[in-house]
Parts: C-alpha cells; sequence; structure tokens
C-alpha cells in the first residue's frame, strides 16, 4: 500500500501547530446527521497547505538547495509558495494562463516565481518535466505523492475526533490526492469521491482501471486535474472509493447554500461535496463534508450569487 494511515498519522506530528485545525460545523439544514469540515480556513485557503508541510519536511538539505516546483491551477500554488517561504527554499510554479487572477497573485504574492506561459493544464504538465530537467528542481506534485497523499489525509483524523460518529466522508476530487489521503486515513470509514460531471479525472480512471486523460472545464477550477494520480488510485482501489458526479447547477446551488445559509466563503470546488447532498447522491447516514477550500475571485463568487 503506497500510503496507510500510519504515513497519515506520521504526517499529523510532523506538521502538527503548523497548519489550523479547521472547525467541524453541524448543519440542521442539510441534515441532523450532517456535519461540515470548513477547510477553506485553513491557511492559505485550503486544504493543500497540510500535503505541502509534509512534503517539504521530507527533503533532504540538498534537495531543499536545488529548490521546488510544482503545477497548479491555483491552491496547491499558493500553498506550495507559502511552504516554500516559510522553509526559505526557492520555489517555482508552473501555472495556467485561464487560472485565477487572484489565484495568480496571492501565490506571487507569498514569493513564488510562476511561469503562466502553457494555455492550459496538458501542456503546464509538459512545462513542468522541461523545466525539471533544465533546472533539477525537486517536484512537489499536487495530488500524486505519498507525502502530500498522507498529509491531505490529517484532515480526517480531525473531522472525526470531531464528529465520531461520521460513518461516510464527501470529499471534492481532482486528481485524487486530498480522497486518498482520507481513505488512508479513515479506513473504517466509506469514502465517496464528489467530482463535477465536467472534470472527471478519477470517475473516468476508476472506471477504465487505470490514469486516463481528461479536458476539465467546470466553474469548480481547484478539481481541474488532467488526469487522477497512480498513486492516489492504487489506494483509492485498495478502499473501494466510490465516485458520484454532481452538475455544474448542483455546484451553484451548493455555493449559495454554503454562502446564505452556513455562511461559509467557499469557492465553488469547495461546495462540490456539499452538492452532492443536496442533490440527495449520497444516501443517508451520519456524513462527513468536506468544505476544501476559500479561494475565489469576487467576480466568479457574485456572478454565481446573483444566479437563481
Amino acid at each position: 500500500m503506497p500510503v496507510t494511515r500510519d504515513d497519515v498519522l506520521a504526517a499529523a506530528e510532523r506538521i502538527h501547530g503548523r497548519v489550523h485545525r479547521t472547525p467541524t460545523f453541524s448543519s440542521r439544514t442539510l441534515g441532523e446527521q450532517v456535519w461540515l469540515k470548513a477547510e477553506l480556513f485553513q491557511k492559505t485557503g485550503s486544504f493543500k497547505a497540510r500535503g505541502v508541510l509534509n512534503k517539504l519536511a521530507s527533503l533532504t538539505a540538498e534537495e531543499k538547495t536545488r529548490g521546488v516546483i510544482g503545477i497548479s491551477a491555483g491552491n496547491h500554488a499558493q500553498a506550495l509558495a507559502w511552504g516554500a517561504a516559510a522553509e526559505g527554499i526557492d520555489c517555482l510554479v508552473v501555472m495556467y494562463a485561464s487560472a485565477s487572477a487572484a489565484k495568480v497573485a496571492a501565490t506571487r504574492g507569498y514569493g513564488a516565481s510562476i511561469d503562466l506561459e502553457a494555455a492550459d493544464a496538458v501542456e503546464a504538465f509538459a512545462r513542468l518535466d522541461e523545466h525539471i530537467r533544465e533546472t533539477g528542481r525537486t517536484l512537489v506534485h499536487p495530488f500524486d505523492d505519498p507525502f502530500v497523499i498522507a498529509g491531505q489525509g490529517t484532515l480526517a483524523l480531525e473531522l472525526l475526533e470531531d464528529a465520531p460518529e461520521v460513518e461516510t466522508i464527501l470529499v471534492p476530487t481532482g486528481g485524487g490526492g486530498l480522497v486518498a489521503g482520507i481513505a488512508a486515513a479513515a479506513p473504517d470509514r466509506r469514502v465517496v469521491a464528489i467530482e463535477p460531471e465536467r472534470s472527471t479525472a478519477v470517475h473516468d480512471a476508476l472506471a477504465a482501471g487505470q490514469s486516463v486523460p481528461v479536458t476539465p472545464d467546470s466553474i469548480a477550477d481547484g478539481l481541474s486535474g488532467p488526469f487522477a494520480g497512480e498513486t492516489a488510485l492504487a489506494v483509492l482501489r485498495a478502499h473501494e472509493v466510490e465516485s458520484v458526479l454532481v452538475t455544474e447547477e448542483e455546484i451553484e446551488h451548493a455555493f449559495r447554500f454554503l454562502y446564505v445559509r452556513a455562511k461559509l466563503a467557499c469557492e465553488p470546488a469547495g461546495a462540490v461535496a456539499v452538492a452532492a447532498v443536496l442533490a440527495g447522491k449520497v444516501g443517508a447516514g451520519p456524513v462527513g463534508v468536506v468544505v476544501s477550500g476559500g479561494n475565489v475571485a469576487a467576480e466568479t463568487a457574485s456572478a454565481i450569487l446573483a444566479r437563481r
């Protein structure tokens, strides 16, 4: 098994005191047995800081000297830039030309250099490989690294301490790193990967039995992985993680619900798991729902809120 519960427990010790223990809220409106894990209050605005810190802590002095590199539409970029700055490590992030201007500005504000030459995720991964060959930087992968996956899984440890009655955990899913970490951390719980119908990397990979390329085109840009990670998939298959898809309309409805009723200013990607609950797609029972991030441009938020 590439990532186990012991790996997640070790990650929790490694990053203790360096990330926020984010709150878990009950939601009577969603149901008497529904809890929201508000990871939008995490450092840099998403769960990504957990995996980044765990990965950086694993690097040798020589690897740190060479600098690090990552690839991201925004949340991993911000977390890596922030974590590298805290460790005094030079950081380069490959982003896409279509990336949110707010996320680009935040990443640059944390001190990272940014490559914005790629038009889309596929082109960005090609540029990433080119930079690694030319510079020798250490890759901090956004979703397919065992240390990153284990770090993300620490979220589930907190959720189950706060709401031990939870039997099912719903996880917004892009490339599979967060849901794999949660599955490893909670092997005795039902874990469900929730994805937009227009961004189906994990869903398609589980159906095909291997990672396959996809072309993400969802308002939930934080879930725009162009493929699922093989390391993450191995964990998902071992724990029989389920896959559920939600529509763009369901995501926007959940986004508005979280803003208006739960008072959680999330991003569209962060609302995806709540969308599955509101749409009745996950069944009954005590449910923990991950609200994974809050990095949304004001223009995007206002446009969704204006649509009814």
